[in-house]
């Protein structure tokens, strides 16, 4: 086989230079299929308008890539200043590595830390789903985007995908935030370390990509035109895998975690690459198939499948596939190398009994995709046992597996299904959730009203001496629960050993805030506003942060039954005690609850 680099992205691409898609429908003629766009087939399908293909494809390379993407890694490192966390316990070390530079140039930076709040702002208010969707729009976006420093749309609006269209007005807000902390100096400082995993991934890769056109029977073939594209950013959820159809380019933008990616579901993309093609010059026939639709009206199935028979059943056909080629988890069986004549019938039906067990397995499977809407898997499995035994390729067999089917006998066994009452994710918005423990645990004990398990929890990982904790983020834990026992002595000692260790500058702003609003209450004015100066100074990037610090500075912050200071409030050693001996501050602060709204104007709200 045979590799080479990739000029654009010299050294960074290793690209895979396996030409093994069949010949399939050329690309000027082709169907253009969307990752959102869909149809139905009650009527002649139509001929939608072709996106043109991303900045990363380029049009004289290799039909499969494995590569980086500088421009993903601008828009990644703005979407991790801005609050994105997800999957970050999970990430590889260089995610952190890339926010912890960045915190560098921002603590010295007040101009960078501007830049980084005007993108934390677009972003915020661009927040539609809060779910996965919010950041794959970026993630389209970046691939559509020319080198920096330009960062701009490499076609034009009306030729890219309509979610990444909702968020281009981030470039110019990008630009000023990548110029303000020089992320092309730190992409140069890390060019290697992608590169390393563009290596440690590609054998994986290769494998993947040769066993799926070995099973098939796809031999190598010339280009058509079309192409298969990984891209690695390890910066983004590793639990989840950005799949998506441009035009006739297949891209699937990963993140690495303990060198591994999802290689099932970039498989999952590739079958589509492979199978989409086939069954599309197909369309009209398959239009018989249509009764099939009215028997998966009350599937969990995403309503494109459920409208659509071609979708439908392409669907259908890869979880056939992927049903026949799965790992069962059960050790095939090895003929003993000192096998005798006599031992043949035992050696038949010890092999018998694996395969059958497997085959088990492999049911299990079909049932389930058959319980999901997927009715039509069953039939292709059976399909595939045929086209496993005969000689032919996909290519060759798929017209016979398609007009063949007996769509009475498909529309009755689909009849008889009970369905699901809940779909599978699907391979954009696959995650799966997180057992919380340690510190994580602690906050969620705190946020429901626990603060004595919460204590016990934080002052666990401290006492744990373990260099992994973060031991200013248990202090913050201990400072909050403090205050809802009445204790401002410790809450003040704990709030400020968190802001000198907090590894997170959204703890560290949060610790000075909170200190400044307990020197507000204890009439220390001064103080006071050197911790609101220092909370802006060390601020994340989240609007409520700045909101908070900035109310301080203009007016002392009040407890809720309205104490307020006077000249004559302190004691002349400027202790800030009250002349009757009370402390003002003494159960003034209310704990707050993580994520609170009303953080920039009452001091409700912590840092997550």
């Amino acid at each position: 086989m045979l590799f080479r680099k990739d000029s654009r992205f010299v050294p960074f691409a290793l690209t895979l230079v396996l030409l093994i898609a069949a010949p399939l429908i050329p690309a000027k003629t082709a169907l253009a299929q969307a990752s959102s766009s869909s149809s139905s087939s009650s009527s002649p399908r139509p001929t939608f308008a072709q996106e043109k293909a991303p900045s990363l494809v380029d049009p004289a390379g290799p039909a499969i890539e494995l590569i980086p993407s500088e421009q993903l890694f601008f828009m990644a490192a703005a979407l991790n200043q801005c609050g994105y966390d997800d999957g970050l316990a999970d990430s590889d070390p260089m995610r952190q590595n890339v926010r912890d530079q960045i915190q560098k140039v921002l603590a010295t930076s007040e101009d960078a830390r501007k830049k980084r709040d005007a993108v934390c702002l677009y972003i915020a208010q661009h927040r539609m789903t809060g779910t996965v969707k919010d950041i794959s729009q970026y993630v389209s976006l970046a691939l559509y985007l020319t080198p920096p420093p330009a960062l701009e749309t490499s076609v034009e609006l009306p030729e890219m995908p309509p979610d990444s269209t909702q968020v281009v007005e981030i470039l110019p807000l990008l630009r000023d935030f990548a110029t303000a902390v020089d992320l092309h100096g730190i992409w140069l400082t890390l060019h290697h370390s992608y590169d390393e995993y563009v290596n440690q991934l590609h054998d994986a890769l290769t494998k993947m990509i040769l066993t799926t056109n070995y099973y098939l029977k796809t031999p190598v073939s010339t280009y058509d035109g079309r192409r298969f594209v990984v891209v690695v950013e390890p910066q983004l959820n590793p639990g989840t895998v950005n799949a998506r159809i441009y035009g006739t380019d297949y891209v699937v933008v990963v993140s690495p975690a303990h060198n591994q990616i999802r290689m099932l579901d970039v498989r999952h993309t590739y079958l589509h690459y492979l199978i989409e093609p086939l069954l599309y010059q197909r369309a009209d026939a398959m239009e018989r198939y249509l009764p099939i639709l009215k028997e998966v009206r009350e599937a969990p199935l995403d309503y494109r499948y459920r409208s659509d028979i071609v979708d439908l059943t392409i669907e259908c056909l890869i979880k056939a596939i992927e049903a026949r080629t799965m790992d069962t988890g059960i050790k095939p069986y090895v003929t003993p190398t000192d096998e005798r004549r006599q031992d043949f019938a035992r050696i038949e039906t010890e092999r018998n009994a694996v395969a059958a067990k497997m085959e088990t397995v492999r049911q299990a499977q079909v049932r389930h995709d058959m319980n999901q809407g997927w009715v039509l898997t069953a039939y292709f499995y059976e399909q595939l046992l045929h086209f496993e035994r005969d000689p032919a390729s996909i290519k060759d067999s798929i017209g016979e597996i398609v007009y063949s089917m007996d769509v009475d006998h498909e529309v009755h066994r689909a009849r008889d299904i009970t369905f699901d009452q809940q779909a599978d994710d699907d391979v954009l918005r696959r995650s799966k959730p997180r057992v919380l423990t340690g510190l994580d645990l602690a906050e969620a004990k705190l946020s429901t009203g626990d603060p004595a398990t919460a204590a016990s929890l934080a002052r666990q990982a401290l006492a744990a001496n373990d260099a992994s904790v973060d031991t200013g983020r248990a202090n913050f834990i201990l400072a909050r629960t403090a205050i809802m026992g009445g204790d401002p002595d410790s809450a003040m000692t704990d709030f400020q050993k968190a802001a000198d260790t907090a590894k997170e500058t959204r703890i560290r702003a949060w610790s000075h805030i909170y200190l400044g609003r307990m020197m507000d209450l204890a009439c220390k004015r001064n103080d006071a506003v050197a911790q609101y100066n220092q909370a802006l100074a060390v601020r994340d990037g989240q609007q409520d942060t700045r909101l908070a610090a900035e109310h301080g500075l203009k007016k002392a912050y009040e407890a809720q039954q309205g104490h307020t200071c006077s000249a004559d409030d302190s004691n002349d050693d400027g202790s800030g005690a009250a002349k009757d001996g009370s402390d003002p501050a003494a159960g003034s602060v209310k704990a707050p609850a993580p994520g609170d709204s009303s953080a920039a104007s009452s001091g409700t709200a912590a840092p997550k």
